[in-house]
């Protein structure tokens, strides 16, 4: 329904991902990552530059980064787990 609803990357999207995560491990934190990582992929012939969108979610607290970054399907898909595990790292220190 929400893919249906917002697309499969959307805010919305990353949020229950981060939550669907946050909750099934009984945990205090979540990451969602949905994108597009170019060429390559599932019925992706364009040549795209990439968006994605990361979400960290706490109990209470929510932050989404949303970056467009140019380069391989391979560099895109790095580049987001990067960046979804210095949020963890920034948020625990």
């Amino acid at each position: 329904m929400l893919i249906a609803e917002h697309g499969a990357v959307s805010k919305e999207v990353a949020n229950a991902l981060a939550e669907g995560i946050r909750k099934r491990c009984n945990s205090s934190l979540g990451v969602g990552i949905t994108g597009i990582a170019g060429p390559g992929g599932r019925g992706h012939q364009r040549n795209l530059s990439a968006w994605y969108m990361s979400q960290l979610q706490m109990a209470r607290s929510r932050k989404v980064i949303e970056r467009k970054v140019p380069g391989d399907r391979e560099r895109v898909r790095f580049y987001a787990s990067q960046l979804a595990l210095d949020m963890v790292r920034r948020k625990l220190i």
